[in-house]
């Protein structure tokens, strides 16, 4: 349960502050991709008795570089592009897990196995969760300037393809801490989730980036003692969590609340 715990903390904190530059400039649906291309990477890694890490990083990097070439290299749109190599990539991980059932424990590859987490997984996840925040915590200035303006950001001389590059890496990395968490399934929304709820409750960037860890960390270890007690899945109570929190921003953030808004509307429209 403390390894766990640890894990859990670790991969919601880091997807929690890449989560504010994916909502921002609009990579939602490219996170959701590279969560499910690293399938096939995982099963083989699994079967040649590798890290998960290795095969998961290796086949992030194969979706990131097939999504770009088809994209600047045809007729097809970005969106588009993603869904053809993301599904082609996880129908290519279902065929290998298929093929080899004995070896590879589905389950745990697409919902996590929290209870099941090494203290080898627990060094190579932290390890891995340090280093894509320390980037991201290192390179913060730079990403803002390009979540907020390319344009600006070429001006000055910094290179908005070489930005773009590393936060697909980061993100690639960052989906591999978070695998090990809560699998490929859920892995998108501890992408999302945290930096959508957190934009809902601030307008600054530097609040955002506290916030959204903040919340994440809160709902992963809430989520965490709710499965132990309820005996339900792990990942699922983690996402479960944030998603009530989102819910509650939603309705009753202070200024982008569905019921605040509506009550300040009706407060102020005169009485006839």
């Amino acid at each position: 349960m403390q390894r766990a715990m640890l894990v859990t903390v670790t991969a919601a904190i880091v997807g929690a502050v890449l989560s504010c530059w994916l909502v921002l400039i609009g990579w939602s649906l490219m996170g959701d991709a590279i969560s499910h291309a690293v399938l096939p990477g995982v099963a083989l890694a699994y079967l040649l008795g590798l890290p998960f890490a290795v095969g998961a990083i290796v086949f992030a990097v194969i979706a990131v570089s097939a999504i770009g070439v088809v994209r600047n290299t045809s007729r097809v749109k970005e969106d588009a592009a993603i869904g053809v190599v993301f599904t082609t990539l996880f129908a290519f991980g279902i065929v290998l897990v298929s093929k080899f059932p004995s070896q590879i424990d589905l389950n745990h590859i697409l919902f996590g196995n929290l209870l099941g987490v090494t203290r080898e997984d627990f060094y190579q996840v932290l390890g891995l969760g340090l280093l894509a925040l320390a980037v991201l915590v290192a390179k913060r200035r730079d990403l803002i300037l390009y979540a907020f303006d390319q344009t600006h950001a070429r001006a000055v001389g910094m290179s908005p393809p070489v930005l773009s590059g590393l936060l697909l890496g980061l993100l690639a990395l960052t989906t591999v801490v978070t695998l090990q968490a809560v699998g490929v399934i859920l892995v998108v929304a501890m992408l999302i989730t945290p930096g959508a709820t957190a934009y809902l409750l601030t307008d600054r960037f530097g609040r955002m980036m506290l916030l959204a860890p903040a919340i994440s960390a809160a709902c992963a270890i809430v989520g965490i003692y709710v499965s132990y007690y309820a005996d339900v899945s792990s990942g699922g109570c983690v996402v479960l969590a944030q998603g009530a929190v989102f819910t509650a921003a939603y309705l009753f953030s202070p200024s982008q609340g569905l019921i605040t808004r509506f009550a300040r509307q009706r407060l102020s429209v005169p009485a006839t």
